[in-house]
């Protein structure tokens, strides 16, 4: 009897992906909207920027980004282990159980039940079930390595390995908390110890949740689209072990000029200048992939959506390592450059990475031809001057405010108060909110193509090549 692909679980974590992108995407423009117009909040509680902001970034990464990686994670090992799922009741316990953890969070974080670490907002209830589902998925992923059919192990799966295993470090480490009751706990660190620990886990978030885990998918989508070898297969591993060695350490550039030891603050900020060199090597090599196929970008804006996440993730892991420079930072610091340098590698590295792969997914798993290209143009353009305007507004309005606020007069008082730099920095809060409308319309563009591409149609079935065939 023939064996086949689990892709019923990749095609649900797919649509999931398109459906809380929408939806993270949306609360998104709703408090950049705020922040332009504050009364758009209607002094109700649970609309208000402090509980809406967790929500966003949690449904941004978690929900979107998450489902994306799930879903690119299960494919690219079964399709390069030539094997199924090693269990596919398992593989289901981690979509149901992923999303009702998102649920969890979309009911709690507006009614302000909330640890406040960044990134990791959630309640100890909530901590106990993402553990639980993410060593499901950590069964499932090795599991399915172990059981495979082809000696060699592709170096996508060795960034997913290392991207699953940090993450279940970095979640059960920095959530030791102590409950207190159901809905409220306290965190077992204190002080500037507390805030150490919390930037190791939210540095390496986006570390591994988002670098290496996007990554993986990087060195599977751009061969298979440009329909060429990963350019260096050995700047490949090497590229690994720098980036994952390196960027546990940058975690302390996030707390320049504060209590933590000068020492811990020096050492993050030269690990991560160091964490240049990796990070363009990988940018490089996916990018350099291309080579004899750059003519597909004009008639493959698929292909296009995940080059221009690569050459933004070039440009992110660029201007954090200079943001994390002491000089730098004490302009950068606390100001809206930050904002846009987060969104440059969210919409652009994240968000083109997750939404060029789902392009590329959910047609081959229903056997169908795109509905439109022209609309995956139009949602190209569209989200890219979307991002465009966001990262521009944010970085005028940062260095602004940076000059703004350490402008002195000759007598040493402040030339600006804190108030005249928020009045000079509104018309950027405009700016931002119509980028973000623009890429959030993008999406939405997205979400009608691929339900006009998959409605009505069987999901496909496909066979696991036999051992002799597999190379």
């Amino acid at each position: 009897m023939t064996e086949t692909y689990n892709y019923k679980v990749v095609r649900q974590f797919a649509i999931m992906t398109v459906v809380w992108g929408i939806v993270g995407m949306l609360v998104g423009v709703i408090i950049a909207a705020q922040m332009a117009w504050p009364a758009l909040n209607f002094d109700i509680p649970y609309l208000t920027f402090g509980r809406l902001r967790p929500l966003h970034t949690n449904a941004v990464i978690f929900a979107f980004g998450g489902c994306a990686l799930f879903a690119g994670s299960y494919y690219i090992v079964q399709r390069t282990c030539h094997t199924r799922l090693i269990s596919d009741g398992l593989a289901a316990f981690t979509f149901w159980g992923w999303q009702a953890i998102i649920v969890a969070a979309a009911v709690t974080l507006p009614l302000g039940i909330t640890t406040s670490k960044e990134y990791a907002e959630l309640e100890w209830p909530i901590d106990i079930a993402i553990a639980v589902v993410w060593v499901a998925y950590a069964v499932v992923f090795f599991g399915t390595i172990a059981k495979r059919r082809v000696k060699h192990i592709y170096v996508a799966n060795w960034f997913f390995a290392a991207f699953i295993i940090t993450i279940a470090v970095l979640h059960i480490v920095n959530n030791i908390e102590l409950p207190v009751s159901l809905t409220k706990s306290y965190s077992v660190y204190a002080g500037v110890q507390d805030a150490m620990v919390q930037w190791w886990y939210g540095h390496n978030a986006v570390g591994f949740f988002l670098t290496a885990g996007f990554l993986g998918l990087m060195y599977y989508f751009i061969p298979k689209l440009a329909e060429r070898p990963v350019y260096s297969y050995r700047l490949s591993i090497v590229h690994f072990w720098s980036l994952v060695f390196t960027y546990i350490w940058a975690g302390p550039h996030h707390l320049h000029y504060t209590a933590l030891p000068n020492w811990a603050q020096s050492l993050g900020m030269v690990m991560s200048v160091i964490l240049l060199a990796p990070s363009w090597g990988g940018m490089i090599n996916g990018v350099m992939t291309l080579s004899g196929a750059w003519h597909k970008l004009r008639s493959d804006p698929v292909l296009r959506f995940i080059i221009v996440a690569v050459s933004f993730y070039g440009m992110s892991t660029f201007e954090g390592p200079m943001m994390s420079i002491k000089t730098v930072n004490a302009l950068s610091h606390y100001t809206d450059w930050t904002i846009g340098h987060v969104h440059s590698g969210a919409l652009g590295w994240v968000g083109f990475m997750s939404l060029g792969c789902i392009y590329y997914l959910l047609p081959r798993l229903y056997g169908r031809e795109i509905y439109s290209l022209k609309l995956v143009e139009l949602h190209f353009w569209t989200s890219t001057i979307g991002i465009v305007l966001y990262i521009t507004a944010m970085w005028v309005a940062g260095v602004m405010q940076g000059l703004m606020w350490r402008a002195v007069n000759a007598d040493g008082t402040l030339t600006y108060s804190f108030i005249e730099s928020v009045a000079a920095t509104h018309p950027f809060y405009i700016i931002r909110f119509l980028g973000g409308a623009l890429y959030l319309a993008g999406t939405l563009v997205m979400g009608y193509n691929l339900w006009r591409t998959c409605s009505g149609n069987k999901p496909v079935v496909a066979e696991i090549p036999m051992p002799a065939l597999a190379h």
